[in-house]
């Protein structure tokens, strides 16, 4: 099997890791013509100051000794297989970089033979294309749960950025569809990375030339759907993982039915994009906006709205707490009006010291009025066209239906970045509130 195979393979099974977002751009080279894109592997990213980059994302290997019902490279499963030695992913990713195609690696694999194994194979290449290639890109490596601690810190010594997929959203789902896995074993290596970044940021106070331990911090990815959790167990999850791994990013992913098994839903059933979608949109609120899950979602409402995103969803519940004065409210009770992002809160923070707004300054800081103007007041004067503040008329005047309910979706794929444009002209962007 040449290298090119190797590659076609390796990429396509790694597609389904949601930290990153495929291109599937595949354009050759032509006369007269500057530049050339690769269809395989090239998946997108974002830099702390913003910029999107480009990642060679690829497995080290889809050779898998564990039989997890719900991936497609499970044990069992019928595919091709392939791997990797240390050398020809070091050569693959010098390639596409000499040819600006990347920017960076993002480098995980299936279980070959034990936990160990796998990740020295992973350790040789993230080794060989730092020392030997002298490789100074951003690399992403993903640490594999049972294996040696020992080789967990080294590899964190070449990477940017580490992540523990924890699979799914319970201990009795992995027990039912992977049994090879366990909560334990995924979370020992969460810490062990969060103690390791801890340690370091005090040694680099002290010591200028100490070593940097996974400097980009560490993130997880859950599937979604495969198993029957609700909505609020997940998201409580997700908060915890946050304040006890001190994580930089949890992703969701959508269950895509790819393997039949009984134990999992139909191959016909449609992946809950929706949900996924709302579950980003809850993330940002948990991460920038001051919410706590448990006034997102309970135990009376464990699911999502699927036609209100869940600010305005917990807006329209608590309108005994609206409408707002904008110029003498907290900041915090600023964030949590539909319609006012963070940025468009911080400017109208900062303007207020200096001047009254009214509505026109604050469609011009950023607000989105559609929205907002049922739970404001300006000066004492609202803008809403209703003369009620009913909360089920309010939910039906901000109610859309989301551009994922409205696509049509004839066929599990990987969502992009760049995809084109939808028969309603509409792209969706996650965790946008």
């Amino acid at each position: 099997m040449d290298l090119m195979e190797k590659l076609e393979i390796l990429t396509d099974a790694a597609k389904y890791d949601v930290a990153c977002t495929s291109s599937g751009v595949d354009r050759p080279a032509q006369k007269g013509k500057l530049g050339s894109a690769v269809k395989a592997g090239i998946c997108h990213s974002f830099a702390a100051d913003g910029r999107c980059v480009s990642l060679l994302k690829v497995l080290m290997s889809n050779d898998c000794a564990f039989d997890c019902a719900y991936c497609v490279n499970r044990h069992t499963a019928d595919c091709r297989r392939a791997s990797f030695t240390p050398r020809e992913l070091c050569t693959l990713t010098m390639e596409f970089y000499r040819r600006n195609y990347i920017e960076g690696l993002f480098l995980s694999s299936a279980v070959v033979k034990n936990p160990d194994y796998t990740c020295e194979l992973m350790l040789s290449a993230v080794k060989m294309l730092r020392e030997d290639c002298g490789f100074w890109g951003y690399v992403h490596v993903k640490a594999i749960p049972g294996a040696n601690p020992r080789l967990t810190e080294e590899l964190g010594l070449y990477a940017d950025r580490m992540s523990v997929n924890i699979e799914l959203p319970s201990g009795a789902s992995l027990k039912r569809l992977a049994p090879q896995k366990s909560k334990e074993k995924i979370l020992a290596p969460m810490g062990q990375i969060r103690d390791g970044i801890a340690q370091n940021a005090k040694e680099l106070v002290k010591y200028r030339a100490a070593p940097r331990f996974v400097p980009a911090g560490q993130s997880t990815q859950m599937i979604i759907g495969a198993t029957p959790e609700h909505d609020v167990q997940i998201l409580r999850l997700t908060e915890g993982l946050y304040k006890k791994y001190a994580l930089k990013r949890v992703f969701f992913s959508a269950y895509m039915p790819v393997v039949e098994d009984r134990a999992l839903p139909a191959l016909s059933s449609p992946p809950p994009l929706l949900r996924e979608h709302r579950l980003y949109q809850a993330d940002w609120l948990l991460r920038f906006y001051g919410f706590t899950a448990g006034e997102i979602l309970d135990d009376a409402n464990p699911d999502f709205n699927p036609l209100l995103d869940p600010k305005c969803n917990w807006a329209v519940n608590h309108m005994e707490l609206f409408p707002v004065e904008v110029n003498r409210a907290p900041y915090e009770m600023l964030l949590r009006v539909p319609g006012i992002g963070v940025k468009s809160a911080q400017r109208i923070r900062a303007a207020r010291r200096t001047a009254r707004l009214d509505f026109d300054a604050l469609k011009k800081l950023g607000v989105v009025l559609k929205r907002a103007r049922f739970f404001i007041v300006c000066m004492g004067k609202s803008a809403s066209p209703l003369p009620t503040d009913d909360p089920a008329v309010i939910a039906g005047a901000i109610c859309e239906r989301s551009p994922i309910q409205r696509q049509k979706i004839d066929a599990p794929e990987q969502m992009s970045l760049f995809a084109p444009l939808k028969e309603d002209g509409v792209k969706c962007l996650t965790g946008q509130i």
